[in-house]
């Protein structure tokens, strides 16, 4: 009953249509993404439209314009291809809408309002310092071999996430502590279209058959959670985790059941955990703001320039999560139950 707004104050209800357009359901974090904003945007008196493309382009553009059409005062969009949105936005303009780009910038338009999102630049940060503990390469001389995996290159945050994470390892690949045993390094050459597992289990068997028949591999920058499952199979699938070939330390993001369950099994080595939940709570806060009038609070208006625009934005902080602190981060925070993780 709570998604209900019965107990919301007279009137409460009537505060107008709040469009929200989210990528794929392929993804868990992109279910619970838009379960919490309908949420929250339900208790605090708006309707909502909740639409997946299920990574169709032109299927969320289409979607985009009928939630035009059906009166939406304000957008929500976590975009397919950050790019492609300029003409139906021009329309929400027109028609003085409001626009939120949600954890994925839209780029080369000026109709894009304020932008939540998390600190992504410190995702890749903080999965590049976890992959350099897993490798005792802080301490240790090596050389380690590593091969790096970026995300999908028309989202505008893989970039960050590999920016970050190239902070921490060029350095040490510089001084010859870290080896990227393939060469492959760079957006140009390590990027998986749409976050694809299944493009990133073919690109590392075929480094592993190409690089890896006569040395061990030691790491994996992975920037995504379904990017590591890939990785992970095309791992085992010539050995590693058995006998003489302990499991590369391999990196993660968004704290997925199946990843973190993998992370306890002692293969996956880290992920980054995004609370979604307060991800929706800055949202609706800003759409609050719009909708009275008012400046929604943001903490960044430098970093966010999509071509166009500086977007104020509002970053929220990542929080890295190993085998020694699942429970207290997960399960801690309520963001799953115990049983679920088992």
């Amino acid at each position: 009953m709570a998604g209900l707004s019965i107990a919301a104050p007279a009137g409460a209800q009537d505060k107008g249509l709040v469009g929200v357009a989210m990528p794929t359901k392929s993804s868990a974090r992109w279910i619970a993404d838009g379960d919490n904003m309908v949420n929250v945007l339900k208790e605090r008196g708006y309707r909502t439209d909740l639409q997946y493309a299920e990574d169709d382009i032109p299927n969320q553009l289409a979607q985009i314009e009928n939630m035009i059409t059906k009166g939406a005062k304000v957008l929500v969009i976590a975009s397919i291809d950050g790019t492609t949105l300029s003409d139906v936005l021009q329309q929400a303009a027109d028609q003085q809408i409001k626009v939120i780009a949600y954890d994925r910038l839209i780029r080369d338009t000026p109709n894009v309002d304020y932008y939540a999102t998390f600190d992504n630049f410190q995702v890749g940060v903080q999965q590049a310092t976890s992959l350099v503990k897993g490798l005792k390469a802080d301490t240790e001389a090596g050389p380690f071999n590593i091969e790096l995996f970026g995300g999908s290159p028309d989202d505008n945050n893989a970039f960050f996430f590999y920016n970050g994470a190239m902070s921490v390892l060029q350095p040490l690949i510089d001084k010859g502590t870290l080896k990227v045993g393939s060469g492959q390094v760079g957006m140009d050459k390590v990027a998986t279209l749409r976050w694809d597992p299944a493009t990133a289990q073919s690109r590392m068997d075929a480094i592993l058959s190409s690089t890896y028949s006569d040395k061990k591999l030691h790491g994996v920058l992975s920037p995504y959670d379904g990017i590591s499952i890939g990785i992970l199979s095309s791992l085992k699938g010539v050995g590693y985790g058995s006998g003489d070939m302990p499991m590369p330390v391999v990196t993660g993001q968004d704290a997925e059941i199946p990843s973190v369950k993998s992370i306890i099994a002692g293969e996956q080595y880290s992920t980054i955990f995004k609370d979604t939940r307060e991800l929706a709570k800055v949202t609706v806060d800003m759409v609050d703001a719009v909708m009275s009038g008012k400046e929604p609070t943001v903490n960044d208006t430098k970093t966010y320039d999509n071509g166009k625009k500086v977007v104020p934005s509002y970053l929220l902080k990542p929080v890295v999560v190993e085998k020694d602190n699942v429970n207290e981060v997960l399960v801690g925070s309520g963001y799953y139950k115990e049983d679920q993780l088992k």
